[in-house]
């Protein structure tokens, strides 16, 4: 069993997150050496578990210390068997069928599944296989990004409301079974305060999903696009972001809630297999 008083808490040098070594996450974990991971993923929001060895069920225990597991809907083809919990992301190909979901394009900064009711609060993805070069995540502190803004601009969404596509994909695909739509006040999708209070720390961060058809409620057309430009060319500032190169047995755990990440693409003909897991929504989270 993992003695607590070996974790190793090692911050980055960015805006998030923080590397925890010491830890073998297919041994049995205590319930204190859980606590500490749980408390180090609230302060940092995103984790790194480096050099690990796991298989599906011990990735699926692991991720059910932190809460009840979900799927994404309409993707169920693309798990293990006997691992329904667990989502394949991958560009491989065997026999001509993918074997997994998300290929090998950009995924533009996004929160997973903001366009529903009770986004997942936590998403976990391990690496199985990696390419050389490309296919880098990287993260956003929306804490920071919110902490930094501009008092008018601050003003401009104190209250106010986002709604989230939900017809189209990261990578700006339409999915199966939607429409497209007239205008922005038309999009399906959920709807969420732009500025949100973390139900477990109690501080206020912005909640933005995707720029992609989001629309400001209540607002003109005209007048969000101009806000929400204003917002992503704030947030997309460098300095609240961290960029992880990935290795061979990497898990990383972000923190949905207060978080936005990115994929950059990868040579197609590269291989990269990586595996996934999300916690349930249990909650709405409430506007700051």
């Amino acid at each position: 069993m993992t003695d607590p008083t070996m974790i190793n808490v090692a911050p980055f040098e960015s805006a998030l997150g923080a590397e925890i070594r010491g830890v073998d996450l297919s041994d049995t974990l205590s319930e204190a050496t859980i606590e500490a991971i749980h408390a180090a993923w609230l302060d940092n929001l995103v984790l790194l578990f480096r050099n690990q060895s796991l298989r599906d069920e011990d990735l699926v225990s692991f991720s059910r210390h932190f809460g009840e597991l979900d799927m994404v809907p309409g993707w169920e083809p693309f798990s293990p068997e006997g691992h329904p919990e667990v989502l394949v992301v991958s560009n491989v190909q065997e026999d001509g069928t993918a074997i997994g979901v998300l290929g090998d394009g950009e995924a533009s900064w996004h929160t997973d599944m903001a366009y529903i009711e009770l986004p997942p609060p936590a998403s976990l993805l391990y690496s199985l296989e990696v390419p050389v070069t490309g296919g880098d995540t990287s993260f956003m502190n929306m804490y920071a990004a919110l902490e930094a803004l501009p008092a008018d601009l601050r003003q401009a969404i104190d209250g106010k409301t986002l709604n989230h596509d939900s017809s189209h994909d990261s990578g700006g695909n339409l999915r199966p079974n939607h429409q497209l739509f007239g205008d922005l006040t038309e999009a399906p999708g959920a709807r969420h305060p732009i500025i949100r209070t973390h139900p477990g720390t109690g501080k206020a961060s912005l909640f933005l999903g995707r720029r992609l058809h989001a629309w400001i409620v209540d607002e003109d057309i005209a007048t969000s696009e101009n806000i929400l430009d204003q917002l992503w060319e704030h947030c997309l500032q460098a300095n609240f972001t961290y960029s992880h190169k990935w290795q061979q047995g990497d898990l990383l755990m972000w923190d949905n809630r207060v978080t936005m990440h990115r994929r950059e693409p990868f040579d197609s003909g590269a291989r990269r297999v990586m595996h996934r897991t999300q916690l349930k929504g249990d909650a709405r989270v409430e506007a700051a």
